[in-house]
């Protein structure tokens, strides 16, 4: 088989997918259709449609795009079946059903950024940071059934630094996800359409867990990665600086970890955080507030955490400085 025998049709949204079906087109990969999510209301009104990145980019291209409401409706299937697609790719995206991706004749295989089965989801680059791993990465696989369970096909792995937040990340596994679908194509055409995949099962099976003794199997416990809410970003001062400063640079800058700022009359407002540093001075209460000219700390279960940039409800976001300057008595002050 020829890479030109290939039709793709690819399936994504947001800028993470972009990197892809960019590495697709340039390549010389023949994508024969886009899908998208519909346009999506903005402004004051929603009376704006703000097409997503992978459809400003499909039109740049000169690409045909689908943006279907429901995945099931017998039109967009049938459009779909249109472009006779013997492939199909999905970067971030939603969930498919059977009728979709079961339909090209080599089936639909999916650019994850996690190394399943671990952080199977809708958020797994967040949870990754927010759980302080020191590693992640991207896997592809082919979609089945359940939700990120499908065969494995390829995996590359991608370091986090300590001092890593999500953007960092981010970034990182947008482009390992073009390369690892390049590479993963490669191995589709040299295969005839059907490479060697692996059951995930065997990806725990052959993990780096030691059993304690020879009479005990113990398969590593499966993270989930969770759709992040509002009320998921929410700080939970009773615990150690260290959780909490993973839980802050796993959702800095977006969607960015919040807590609530109690004055001394009782009145509260939002605080955003973005930036953290673990300190190992002694802790008192935790949520209380200490500062001297330039510092801000915040107790935690058992030391202060220093925090360095952050954003008062209706404020533009600013350092630990800035903060101190602009506020009196702050020692009167505390979260929760």
């Amino acid at each position: 088989m020829k890479k030109e025998d290939l039709r793709i049709v690819f399936m994504g949204t947001p800028e993470f997918a972009v990197e892809t079906l960019q590495a697709l087109v340039e390549n010389g990969y023949n994508v024969v259709a886009i899908v998208t999510q519909p346009d999506k209301p903005v402004g004051r009104h929603g009376s704006v449609l703000q097409p997503s990145a992978v459809k400003q980019y499909a039109l740049e291209k000169g690409l045909p795009v689908l943006q279907p409401e429901k995945m099931k409706d017998p039109v967009f299937v049938e459009q779909l079946r249109s472009y006779e697609a013997n492939l199909q790719v999905v970067v971030a995206f939603r969930m498919l059903p059977e009728v979709v991706w079961a339909m090209p004749q080599y089936g639909t295989f999916n650019v994850h950024a996690a190394l399943l089965p671990q952080y199977r989801g809708a958020a797994p680059i967040n949870w990754a940071v927010i759980n302080g791993e020191t590693e992640t990465g991207v896997t592809t696989f082919f979609l089945d059934h359940d939700i990120d369970t499908g065969r494995i096909i390829l995996q590359k792995h991608f370091p986090i630094p300590d001092d890593a937040d999500v953007e960092y990340v981010y970034d990182g596994l947008m482009h390992l996800g073009a390369t690892i679908c390049l590479e993963t194509l490669e191995k589709i055409v040299e295969a005839n359409g059907y490479p060697e995949s692996i059951p995930q099962e065997e990806f725990r099976e052959n993990s780096n867990l030691v059993p304690p003794s020879p009479h005990t199997t113990v398969l590593p416990i499966l993270k989930p990665a969770p759709k992040i809410f509002k009320e998921t970003c929410e700080v939970n001062w009773q615990q150690t600086a260290k959780h909490v400063y993973d839980f802050v640079r796993g959702l800095s800058p977006y969607p960015g970890a919040w807590t609530t700022l109690v004055g001394p009359d009782g009145k509260e407002t939002v605080l955003k955080l973005y930036k953290t540093t673990k300190t190992t001075q002694t802790a008192s209460e935790p949520g209380r507030i200490t500062a001297d000219k330039h510092h801000l700390y915040i107790s935690c279960e058992n030391s202060l955490l220093q925090i360095d940039e952050l954003q008062l409800a209706g404020k533009k976001r600013m350092n630990a400085t800035s903060f101190i300057n602009g506020m009196k008595d702050i020692e009167k002050y505390f979260v929760r």
